[in-house]
């Protein structure tokens, strides 16, 4: 049996120097380490610690820049920014988003549409995307969020300005409207300041495509806060550098009276300078007010939008194709005497023509009886176009229209334009792989059938038929005036049609009620009625729906003897030219003498229920009342319904 082993008091103390050498020098070594990373912190980092120490007691915010102004050929604002106290929504430093809606809720007065608006926009935005709650608020309202600050996590009250277009609906369709960047936009570009709350960018229209232009550049202001985030003091700002403005050769206060004189209809106004192509005014009704779309559009004014049958979204002046109809009659005239036609050759029009085996009416259902040019011109007598066009062919008629700007892409700053058909053989062929008959030409010939043309292509054609120059619309300003080509027309041609044009206005002609109220300024003009469905005479009353109606359109110039401005007027479902050449008269009136045109115009809105505004606000209360009902009847259809009240059985009498 072995005996146990025995520890002397040497062994021990040999034991226990060694374990504390290696915990000495374990310890030793990480304190050499300790000391090496303080050391390496203190001197290789201390820049980059010295920063994000900064960062925690000062906050860089960059400040949204200040947009362009969009400004008319006088100088008059057509977008510009106003003052303005607004609160957004980070969603990413939210904590409780029920609660924190609720009480912006209270504060802000904010009603059940935006808040749905506001709830649905945090459901969708980006972690980073800026939430608008409210824009426009007043003093009290802004200080009242502020003051509540510390207990509201991810709200941010700012004071800046805001886009604010004075005008309106007036200039809706063609300005277009701003709002705030979307996750695509940022991702497309990862600017900081896209996700700033404030900032917006163009969203249509001019603003869109301008965008570099009138963005300008972000300024940034840095402050001392506390751990909390309250402000102690400001330590220094750099100023926004505003965008740049953009003139337009717009003149805003024209382009305000054609929407306001357009009144309840559905149609557009084009106004051309002859002398330089500028764009006096284009104007679509029913429109939007930009306005709303940059404030934040709730869903109930988007749905009136979008369900009036008037399309208020769309820009007709550009976008709507129609039927010329007898607006081409000139222009087709002007191919008739260069095919040589002599324009005393005449025509005995007894209400029709017969092509083929179909009988083709004019639109005097008696007739006009012998006819010229100039009578087949003034009085629009269709059988006059319909006989000699055969003998003409349509290929001159489709070049000279080509030539007077139908068909035609102009190169005008904006996201898209319809540019219509101008139809020829070749074309035909092409499109519907069928040979051109007499029936097409006699359809071409008034307007009808395959042509198709925008409000801005027939005041082109009424300002190169005015002139005899190639004039192309221009909607931006520059310090030189455009140089306008000849369309090498025969002078003597141009005087013939003008005097023609003249008689439709002035003398024996289809519109004698637009005749301008402005000594020794005669308008030269022609009407057009666009057929939009197959009826009878009389088409177009108040016993047809809306819809069913035909086009009114005109095309003029004045002076007729030194023509200076070529408009065109279309009122879409007018029933007939006599919807549009009464407003293109008071348009016209309203660039020679304001107060005889607001004279006229006063009158007609208050048998119209008002101004622009004021029809749409009337509008939207109707609207608003049809949804709740809709939606009272959905929900309880029992309660919706009134019941009928008591009666008690009457009895019969001798």
């Amino acid at each position: 049996m072995k005996s146990a082993k025995t520890i002397s008091s040497a062994m021990q103390e040999m034991t226990f120097t060694r374990r504390a050498t290696i915990i000495g020098g374990l310890q030793i070594g990480v304190g050499v380490l300790l000391a090496g990373r303080m050391a390496y912190i203190s001197v290789a980092e201390n820049e980059r610690y010295k920063l994000l120490s900064e960062s925690n007691r000062v906050n860089l915010t960059l400040v949204p820049p200040r947009r362009g102004w969009l400004i008319d050929r006088n100088g008059k604002p057509i977008a510009n920014n106003k003052t303005d106290f607004r609160v957004d929504i980070i969603p990413d430093r939210l904590r409780d988003r029920k609660k924190t809606v609720a009480t912006l809720a209270e504060l802000l007065s904010l009603d059940a549409e935006e808040l749905e608006r506001i709830n649905r926009e945090l459901e969708q935005a980006s972690s980073f995307q800026p939430v608008q709650v409210a824009t426009g608020l007043d003093w009290e309202e802004y200080a009242a969020v502020s003051v509540r600050l510390p207990d509201l996590p991810g709200v941010s009250p700012r004071q800046g300005f805001s886009r604010n277009y004075p005008s309106g609906p007036a200039i809706g369709h063609l300005v277009g409207y701003v709002g705030i960047a979307s996750a695509e936009d940022y991702k497309a570009n990862p600017d900081p300041i896209l996700i700033t709350p404030g900032y917006k960018i163009g969203k249509d229209g001019l603003e869109k495509i301008f965008e570099d232009r009138l963005q300008g550049e972000p300024g940034a202001k840095r402050v001392e806060v506390t751990a909390r985030g309250k402000i102690v003091r400001e330590l220094n700002t750099r100023p926004d550098v505003p965008g740049k403005p953009l003139q337009l050769t717009l003149d805003i206060e024209l382009q305000e009276y054609a929407a306001r004189r357009l009144g309840p209809e559905s149609g557009a106004v084009v106004v051309l300078d002859c002398l330089s192509g500028d764009i006096l005014t284009m104007t679509s009704m029913p429109s939007f007010d930009p306005n709303s779309f940059s404030d934040g559009i709730g869903t109930t004014e988007y749905g009136m939008l979008r369900e009036d049958d008037h399309v208020p979204l769309l820009d007709k002046s550009l976008k709507s194709l129609f039927p010329p109809g007898s607006t081409v009659k000139p222009m087709v005239a002007l191919a008739f005497l260069e095919a040589g036609l002599d324009p005393d050759e005449t025509v005995n029009c007894n209400g029709g023509l017969q092509v083929g085996n179909r009988r083709f009416r004019c639109w005097k259902r008696g007739g006009h009886g012998r006819v010229d040019m100039a009578k087949g011109i003034y009085q629009s007598c269709d059988v006059y176009f319909y006989y000699f066009a055969q003998k003409i062919g349509i290929n001159p008629i489709a070049l000279m229209a080509h030539r007077l700007g139908m068909g035609q892409k102009f190169p005008l700053p904006v996201a898209s334009q319809f540019y219509g058909t101008v139809p020829d053989t070749a074309w035909l062929r092409k499109k519907y792989d069928r040979e051109w008959q007499a029936y097409d030409t006699v359809n071409a010939t008034i307007g009808q059938g395959y042509m198709l043309a925008n409000p801005t292509q027939l005041a082109v054609m009424a300002a190169r038929i005015a002139t005899g120059k190639k004039v192309i619309p221009r909607l931006i300003m520059t310090e030189k005036k455009p140089k306008i080509e000849t369309l090498n027309l025969d002078p003597e041609h141009l005087v013939y049609i003008h005097q023609a044009m003249s008689d439709v206005v002035n003398g024996p002609g289809t519109a004698g009620r637009a005749r301008l109220p402005i000594e020794n300024v005669k308008l030269a003009g022609k009407t057009g009625t666009a057929q939009v469905v197959n009826l009878d005479f009389g088409r177009g009353g108040s016993d047809v729906a809306w819809k069913y109606r035909d086009h009114g359109l005109f095309i003029c110039f004045a002076p007729f003897d030194n023509p200076r401005y070529a408009a065109a007027v279309v009122i879409e479902h007018g029933g007939g030219s006599g919807a549009a050449y009464p407003v293109a008269r008071d348009v016209l009136t309203f660039l020679y003498d304001r107060e005889k045109a607001m004279d006229m115009l006063t009158g007609l809105e208050t048998a119209w229920g008002g101004n622009i505004q004021e029809r749409m606000d009337a509008r939207m209360a109707a609207y608003r009342n049809r949804k709740d009902l809709e939606k009272a009847m959905a929900e309880n259809p029992a309660a919706a319904v009134p019941e009928a009240p008591e009666t008690t059985e009457a009895g019969t009498g001798d």
